[in-house]
């Protein structure tokens, strides 16, 4: 009977250390994190899609050629047009993130971390001179440069900034959720890193890669 206790012991705490360390926090899963950043960078990009910038042009200044146009509605891909794409460049950061090695995921995150910073000054730029920012859309379409107007922002380049915020903070959790992830990449993984590799959970994106390395993950 002791010879049985003892046996039991062991496997009981085998048990015990596989699963402490086989779970991976929710914030950190590859699938969840990624999916965070491409959402955010969408929404950064849908908002460029829609009015920033209402103008309001004076009759006068505009004659009879643009009398018809007093109301011009400026889009956010007119009046901050890199938002649009640094939006696409987080994008793009973010899908690599999920195949990149440890290396490469450092240099990822500064590159998302960097887009966010230049969405946020430049919607900002837009918010404290939108007049500005509209000058282009109101030469576009009346021919006059320099005109005075009165202008309306909308809450679009508002949810850019905040938007843009929270990007660049889903971003900067690649790195320490990069921890849990499995390496991608021959000089990222040790020595006893394929059988410990087997044991966590397996998402679609460690299916797709097993798959590609000729591993059958059923």
């Amino acid at each position: 009977m002791p010879g049985h206790g003892s046996e039991e012991r062991p496997a009981a705490g085998q048990a015990a250390v596989t699963t402490k360390t086989s779970g991976t926090p929710a914030w950190a899963r590859k699938s969840t994190l990624v999916l965070l950043v491409a959402v955010l960078a969408l929404a950064v990009f849908g908002t460029t899609t829609q009015t920033w910038v209402t103008v309001i042009l004076d009759p006068n200044q505009v004659g009879q050629a643009g009398a018809a146009q007093t109301a011009l509605e400026v889009q956010g891909s007119k009046a901050a047009t890199a938002v649009t794409a640094l939006a696409l460049v987080a994008l793009a950061g973010g899908l690599a993130a999920a195949i990149a090695g440890r290396i490469a995921r450092w240099i990822i995150t500064a590159i998302i971390v960097l887009a966010s910073v230049g969405i946020v000054a430049a919607a900002a730029t837009v918010l404290a001179n939108p007049l500005g920012a509209a000058q282009g859309a109101i030469a576009a379409a009346t021919g006059i440069t320099g005109s005075q107007a009165q202008v309306a922002v909308t809450a679009f380049p508002v949810l850019a900034v905040v938007a843009g915020c929270l990007l660049a903070l889903a971003a900067l959790l690649i790195v320490p959720a990069g921890q849990h992830w499995k390496s991608r990449t021959k000089y990222d993984t040790p020595a006893a890193g394929s059988a410990a590799a087997t044991a966590g959970p397996v998402d679609e994106i460690d299916s797709w890669d097993r798959l590609s390395r000729g591993d059958d993950p059923t």
